[in-house]
C-alpha cells in the first residue's frame, strides 16, 4: 500500500460475483488523488495486470491511465465531476478478467472499462462487454480486425506496425526473411501479415515458427535460422521468457543477421533490460517510445516520473491508454453526458486529440487510431534512433468494409480471409 487513503472503488467488497471476496484489500497501488468517497462522477474501470506475467506491461498500462485521471480531476473532472476509479489488479488471469469484468458493470456501474495486454485478455471479457453493451478501450498494439461497436481498440494494429518495420527491412537489406512469433492468436496473425506485406513488395518467408509462451530455450531455432541464413528476422515473440532470445542470440554470434519486430522494445523495453550488444541491429515498428525525442513527449515523460519514481519505463500501450483517458474525456464533454450511446456518437463523429507520440486522429468507422509510426532502431550500445514512417491508418479494416457508424458489428477480420496464398 502507498500509505495514502484508498477510494471506496478501490476497495473490492466481497460477494456478488463469483471469485472476488478474496481479492478484498489486493488493489497494489491505491490512494489515486483526486478520488473522492461517494463521488457522483464517472467511474473508470481500470483492469491492468500488475502482477505475474503481464506485469511488466501491465504496471505502466495502469500508472499512466491514473496519471491521465489526476490530472483531468486537478483540472475539473469532466462535466464538473472527479473522476472515480475502480482499480484492482487482475494478476494476468483472464478467469479473473472475466469476473472484474462483471463486477465492474454489475457492481461499479462502469462508464468505461479500460482493460488487458494480451489478445487472449481482451477475447476473454469482450462477450461479457458486447452482452453488456459496454464502452471498452484496448489499448495494446494487436494483431487487428477487429471490429465492435463498443469496443475501441486503439493501439497499432499489425498491418501498421509491420506496415512501417518490413518495407523498410527489405529495402535496406533485401527480401528473404525468417519469422518468429508467439504461438497464439496475436503471432499468428501477425505471421500472416509478414507474409502479406513480404509478397506486396516482392520478397519472400523462407522459413516461420511459432514459439509456445513457455518457452526460453531457442537454440534449435536458432540453428535453423542460421542454416536458413535469410536477409533478416522477423520477430514477434512476446513476454519475460521470450526475451531470453536476444542473450541467446547474442552468444551464438546470430547478431550478423538484422531483426525486425512489433513487439521488443517498446514494450517490454528489452534494450534497457538486456545488456548491449544482444539487440544490435534490432529495428522495431512503433507509434511510441519513450525515447521520442520531441518537446511534447519530454514533457510527459517527466510527468509520469514525477508521480512514479520508481518507474522503469513507459511502454507503447501505456502512451496509448495515457491519451486515450482525453480522447474519452473529450468525447463525454461533446455529448454532455456519460451515457454510453451518446459518448460513442461523439467518437464516431470524428475526434483529434494531443498525444506524447503527437497529434493523433480517430477513425470513425472502425474505431481504430491513425498512428504516427517510426521505425526505432538499437545500435550496438542500445542507443535508440527513429526513422519517420508516416501517418498510417487502419488499412485492413477499410478494405473490408468495417463501418460501426453504419452497421454494429461484433466482429474480427482475419487476413486469411481476404488474401491468397499465406
Amino acid at each position: 500500500m502507498t500509505g495514502r487513503s484508498i477510494s471506496r472503488r478501490e476497495v473490492l467488497a466481497g460477494g456478488g460475483v463469483s471469485g472476488l471476496a478474496g481479492l478484498a484489500g489486493c488493489v497494489a497501488e491505491a490512494g489515486v488523488l483526486g478520488m473522492q468517497s461517494g463521488s457522483d462522477g464517472p467511474t473508470l474501470a481500470v483492469l491492468e495486470d500488475r502482477s505475474q506475467d503481464f506485469a511488466l506491461t501491465g504496471t505502466p498500462k495502469y500508472r499512466t491511465t491514473i496519471l491521465a485521471i489526476e490530472e483531468i480531476n486537478r483540472d475539473g473532472g469532466i462535466l464538473g465531476e472527479e473522476i472515480d476509479v475502480f482499480a484492482p489488479d487482475p494478476q494476468s488471469d483472464n478467469m479473473l478478467y472475466q469476473d472484474l469484468t462483471r463486477y465492474a458493470i454489475y457492481r461499479e456501474d462502469a462508464d468505461a472499462i479500460w482493460a488487458g495486454y494480451s489478445s487472449a485478455t481482451r477475447e476473454a471479457i469482450r462477450p461479457i462487454i458486447n452482452e453488456h453493451e459496454q464502452l471498452y478501450f484496448y489499448t495494446t498494439q494487436y494483431e487487428g480486425g477487429v471490429c465492435d461497436k463498443t469496443v475501441f481498440p486503439l493501439g497499432a494494429t499489425a498491418r501498421q506496425q509491420l506496415g512501417a518495420v518490413v518495407p523498410y527491412m527489405i529495402e535496406e537489406y533485401g527480401d528473404e526473411i525468417y519469422t518468429i512469433a508467439a504461438d497464439y492468436n496475436f503471432g499468428q496473425l501477425s505471421g500472416d501479415w509478414v507474409r502479406i506485406i513480404a509478397e506486396e513488395h516482392g520478397a519472400k518467408v523462407i522459413g516461420e515458427e511459432h514459439i509456445p509462451l513457455s518457452e526460453s530455450q531457442f537454440g534449435s531455432t536458432i540453428n535453423r535460422i542460421q542454416s536458413a541464413d535469410p536477409d533478416f528476422v522477423m520477430s514477434m515473440l512476446v513476454g519475460q521468457t521470450h526475451s531470453s532470445f536476444y542473450e541467446q542470440r547474442l552468444a551464438s554470434g546470430l547478431t550478423n543477421i538484422p531483426i525486425g519486430t512489433s513487439t521488443n522494445m517498446a514494450q517490454e523495453y528489452e534494450h534497457l533490460r538486456i545488456d548491449p550488444p544482444a539487440l544490435k541491429d534490432v529495428y522495431a515498428g512503433v507509434n511510441y517510445m519513450e525515447e521520442l525525442p520531441t518537446d511534447r513527449n519530454e514533457a510527459f515523460v517527466e510527468r509520469y516520473y514525477e508521480r512514479w519514481d520508481d518507474a522503469e519505463y513507459i511502454n507503447q500501450e501505456a502512451q496509448n491508454n495515457y491519451f486515450s483517458v482525453y480522447l474519452y474525456k473529450e468525447a463525454v464533454e461533446r455529448a454532455g453526458t456519460f451515457e454510453t450511446d451518446a459518448v460513442i456518437e461523439e467518437l464516431e463523429g470524428g475526434i483529434e486529440v494531443e498525444a506524447p507520440e503527437g497529434d493523433v486522429a480517430l477513425d470513425p468507422a472502425t474505431h481504430h487510431i491513425e498512428h504516427n509510426m517510426h521505425v526505432a532502431q538499437s545500435d550496438e550500445t542500445h542507443e535508440i534512433t527513429f526513422e519517420d514512417a508516416g501517418t498510417i491508418g487502419p488499412a485492413f479494416l477499410e478494405e473490408v468494409g468495417c463501418d460501426l457508424t453504419s452497421e454494429a458489428e461484433q466482429t474480427q477480420y482475419e487476413p486469411g480471409a481476404y488474401y491468397e496464398g499465406i
